[in-house]
């Protein structure tokens, strides 16, 4: 779905990667793998390729020396006092002795910085592929795929990077189809896809509604809060406004109180370190509200009739793209796979979770927008059929109107024990009742045996946790603002609906 920086996925989505790379990957039930679906069904998938993967490693997995504050992530709950997923310990007291077992995790994403000096070595590189010759070398149907494929891509070399929501691109095909049309009066046939643009067009309208009204709010704020940071900053005398400028205040005029107490809270909820920071996130908000608007809810945006040129109904087309795993904005891509294998003996940067036999085989099917069925689909299988045992998936959607290809190739990797793990979602939904896509069960209400669905962590057990997927997770600026007059009801924060004066004061 949609990202900001608030693209941030957690390392316990990953946690069975640590495990995976040094035990047997789960079995899939037999009925899984065989189970018939409704079509319809992707063309069938060509033989796996033997991929080669690294050899074992004979000597023991590293051990996790000290940490800092910023790889919560590898620490253990019950010692460390942390909500991380235990890496440390794992590796201290049950992996020393045990050589770990390669394994290959594909992640399907919004592409990847490969020149990236804690991920370039930790790479899955095609061992069948000749790079750079412009000639499909393994036959696989991807030409020159050496560190995997993306399906955003068009042959000229262009690539998506804003798309639509879901319920924009159903609603925009509904009021053609469907105009002047009724329940009544649509044919039975028809009766399944008239109910599902019906249930689009009430999300659109109201998720317009609700967008437009937020875009006006975050433009009409940034002007006013950089004047107001420019404004402390000279009152205090101080070029950096960071928390312990602002901790430190003493004055007595309540206006100046009230604005420090707001700033350091919107500091505290963004994860601002300092004023500067915080400035820098509103304007990305802006940015952001803006492409949900002109990109995202635009009924007649359609970039990839355009860029892919493919036929996004015909789900048995699996041979387009191109070979960019980079992409416009590889960001997400990036982060996910830092925390799944960035290199953890180079003392740069973090930790990956992982140890060096695991390799990174990228798969870019998720832009700004809400990816689609038909490119998840493809995703997947493209990374079974090249020999991924884990598949990452750090993204979801509301609405999922070729479910049954994601399914079908769900079967797919089950059948070729592949384990799944895909997030939870940003919106603190309880997904039994709440649809997020890929669903974590079958539309006849089974689970699916090979995947793992995951919520959000973070250094602190609270309620402020980060955002487990590609979605957008909007800050909620006209809460925050107990400095500033606000007219929108925030119910978590109800003191920031009453109105107060701006500081300083004319």
């Amino acid at each position: 779905m949609t990202l900001t920086l608030s693209r941030v996925t957690l390392p316990v989505l990953l946690a069975a990667t640590l495990l995976s790379s040094c035990a047997r990957r789960p079995q899939a039930t037999t009925t899984a793998a065989s189970t018939a679906i409704s079509t319809p069904t992707p063309a069938a998938a060509p033989e796996p390729i033997a991929t080669a993967p690294p050899a074992p490693v004979a000597k023991p997995a590293p051990v996790v020396g000290d940490l800092s504050a910023a790889q919560w992530y590898l620490k253990d709950p019950r010692l460390d006092k942390v909500p991380g997923v235990g890496a440390s310990r794992a590796y201290s007291e049950l992996l020393q002795t045990l050589a770990p077992q390669a394994v290959i995790v594909a992640v399907i994403d919004s592409g990847i910085d490969t020149a990236h000096v804690d991920l370039k070595p930790m790479l899955w590189t095609n061992p069948r592929e000749i790079p750079r010759n412009g000639i499909d070398d393994d036959k696989n149907g991807y030409v020159d795929d050496v560190h995997g494929w993306n399906f955003l891509g068009g042959a000229d070399g262009r690539n998506i990077n804003a798309e639509t929501l879901e319920m924009t691109r159903i609603v925009a095909a509904g009021r053609t189809r469907f105009k002047g049309k009724t329940a009544a009066t649509v044919k039975p046939a028809d009766k399944a896809a008239y109910a599902l643009y019906v249930k689009a067009e009430k999300a659109y309208t109201a998720r317009l509604k609700e967008e437009t009204e937020r875009s006006q709010q975050v433009e009409s704020m940034t002007g006013p809060i950089t004047q107001m940071v420019e404004g402390m900053k000279q009152a205090l005398g101080v070029t950096v406004l960071d928390t312990t400028a602002l901790r430190n205040v003493k004055t007595d005029d309540p206006n100046l109180r009230r604005a420090t107490a707001g700033m350091l809270e919107m500091m505290r909820q963004t994860g601002a370190t300092d004023a500067d920071a915080l400035l820098k996130e509103l304007n990305a908000g802006v940015k952001q509200e803006r492409s949900m608007i002109e990109n995202s809810l635009n009924l007649k945006f359609n970039p990839r009739a355009d860029i892919v040129k493919d036929n996004p109904n015909d789900l048995t087309e699996r041979y387009y793209g191109n070979n960019d795993i980079h992409g416009p904005d590889p960001m997400h891509g990036t982060h996910v796979s830092g925390i799944i294998a960035a290199v953890r003996e180079n003392n740069l940067g973090v930790q990956g979770i992982a140890p060096n036999v695991v390799r990174i085989m990228t798969v870019r099917a998720v832009p700004d927008g809400d990816e689609r069925d038909k490119d998840v689909a493809n995703a997947i299988r493209y990374a079974v059929d090249n020999g991924a045992q884990i598949i990452n998936m750090s993204f979801g959607k509301e609405f999922s109107p070729q479910r049954q290809a994601v399914e079908a190739a769900f079967k797919y990797a089950a059948s070729k024990n592949v384990l799944l793990v895909h997030a939870a979602g940003n919106e603190n939904a309880n997904l039994d009742v709440t649809n997020n896509y890929p669903a974590s069960f079958y539309i006849n209400k089974t689970t699916v045996p090979n995947l793992l669905t995951i919520g959000a962590s973070g250094p602190r057990d609270n309620a402020h946790s980060r955002p487990t997927s590609r979605t957008t997770a909007r800050k909620p600026w006209t809460c925050l603002l107990p400095v500033w007059p606000s007219t929108t009801p925030c119910p978590a924060a109800p003191s920031a609906t009453k109105a107060a004066p701006a500081w300083p004061r004319p």
